[in-house]
């Protein structure tokens, strides 16, 4: 790709420092997501490197903010460094960021992780149903981008506390009356399907917030897999939870509700993933690509 600086694992591997995060099997189990795949030789040869070098980047960052302090005589507080994390549904965004925020805070400390999912930001699905966009849900227009934009704004302001609605995976919907809070980090890890997409109206870029943006990538007929075998594992894990969202799919005839998860990969998370996730990935900082198994052989820096 062009503009791009290729590693494959091995490669990458070596830009390692010499010292391995200390993580242990059970704290990586806790953030894997269901589905994913991940191991502690993951976490050493690729996500060690990663790490070093988004403190680097997050470093210049820190010093340009010191110098326009120093230059301009004025003192202002300084904006968190944010990661934008994006890619196809079922490939792998959440543990990945859940990940960079364990490792960032353990390998340094003095660091204040936040992280977040723009999932928060969709519609309600009242909202969705009133505007006749329910068959849309997770497509731009199905987001309250304004409210996104706003958010983001907040953030590079320095506010010390601002709130920002939060998204459940069981009720397939907003939480009413919770919210999450962003109080002042020192890095803003933000996870989500739209990271770096171009809204329809042209009027609102997030990603032109973030400091650093990573894509995870992968073949289109091994995401499907993914989002096939996920399912049928969300199936089962909610078999018996009345309030969850899944529990009549799970309690059916499973034909049909494998039928409906194919028939959504087909018409929804294919189509959006086609037309607004995958042609944004050469604007992200930062490409993972994924082969059978979740298992990381490229990676793609963009040249700075």
């Amino acid at each position: 790709m062009r503009n791009y600086t290729s590693f494959n694992r091995n490669e990458w591997a070596k830009l390692a420092p010499l010292d391995k995060v200390n993580i242990t099997k059970e704290e990586l189990a806790d953030i894997k997501s269901l589905g994913d795949v991940i191991d502690l030789t993951d976490v050493h040869e690729i996500y060690t490197s990663l790490i070093s070098y988004l403190h680097l980047v997050y470093q210049q960052k820190k010093n340009a903010q010191k110098a326009q302090i120093k230059f301009l005589h004025k003192s202002f507080s300084p904006a968190p460094f944010i990661i934008g994390i994006s890619g196809s549904v079922a490939v792998g965004k959440s543990t990945t960021a859940r990940l960079l925020q364990l490792l960032l805070s353990r390998t340094y400390p003095e660091l204040k992780v936040h992280l977040m999912t723009t999932d928060g930001f969709i519609y309600p699905n009242e909202e969705l149903k009133r505007r006749n966009l329910m068959p849309r849900k997770g497509f731009p227009e199905s987001y309250n981008m304004t409210l996104l934009s706003d958010f983001l704004r907040d953030v590079l302001s320095g506010k010390k506390d601002i709130v920002y609605p939060l998204y459940s995976q069981e009720l397939s919907d907003i939480v009413p009356g919770e919210y999450g809070h962003v109080k002042n980090p020192d890095v803003l890890i933000i996870e989500g399907i739209n990271t770096l997409q171009l809204p329809e109206s042209g009027q609102v870029v997030t990603s032109d917030f973030f400091d650093f943006s990573i894509y995870i990538d992968a073949e289109e007929s091994l995401i499907e897999k993914w989002y096939m075998q996920r399912f049928r594992k969300v199936l089962k894990l909610n078999k018996n939870k009345p309030d969850n969202f899944y529990y009549k799919m799970a309690n059916g005839p499973l034909e049909d509700a494998i039928q409906l998860a194919e028939e959504t990969w087909q018409m929804v998370n294919l189509v959006n993933l086609r037309e607004y996730i995958a042609p944004t990935k050469e604007r992200a900082s930062l490409i993972l690509h994924k082969t059978d198994g979740h298992l990381i052989d490229w990676i793609y820096l963009r040249h700075i």
